[in-house]
C-alpha cells in the first residue's frame, strides 16, 4: 500500500471515529466499534509515517490529501 494513501485513509477513519467515540461516551455505552476504528486508523497513520523515508511535515499533509484524491478521482 502506498504510504500517502495509508495516511489519507488513516486520517479519514480517525475523523469519522471521533463523533462515534463522543456519542458512545455521552450515552454511557462501551465504544467497541469506534475503538476498533481508532486502532485501525492509528495503525494506518503509524504505517504511513514509518514507511515514508523523510516522514511527513505538518504542512505537507494537505498537499498529500489533495494528491491522493486527484490520483483516485472517479469522475
Amino acid at each position: 500500500m502506498d504510504s500517502d494513501l495509508a495516511l489519507v485513509m488513516g486520517l479519514g477513519l480517525a475523523g469519522l471515529a471521533i463523533p462515534s467515540v463522543v456519542s458512545s461516551f455521552s450515552d454511557n455505552r462501551t465504544p467497541r466499534a469506534s475503538a476498533l476504528v481508532v486502532l485501525i486508523s492509528g495503525g494506518l497513520i503509524i504505517y504511513a509515517l514509518r514507511s515514508q523515508p523523510g516522514g511527513y511535515a505538518l504542512e505537507d499533509i494537505p498537499d498529500t490529501i489533495l494528491q491522493v484524491i486527484a490520483r483516485y478521482k472517479f469522475w
